[in-house]
């Protein structure tokens, strides 16, 4: 098993990259699992999406 881990602070730079990796895949996908964090850096909301891939 292997694992691909993404991390982007918009929501379509993580799609885009995902959707890249998996059309390139030959593995199979065993799970995928997906976090959204966001936290404060002065006045600014600054949001931290990723995901997992758990492929063989």
């Amino acid at each position: 098993m292997k694992v691909k881990l993404f991390d982007f602070e918009d929501e379509e730079d993580l799609e885009k990259a995902m959707n890249d990796f998996l059309k390139d895949l030959e593995g199979e996908v065993v799970d995928i699992q997906y976090q959204i964090d966001s936290f404060a850096q002065g006045e600014d909301q600054i949001y931290s999406y990723s995901a997992m891939i758990i492929y063989y």
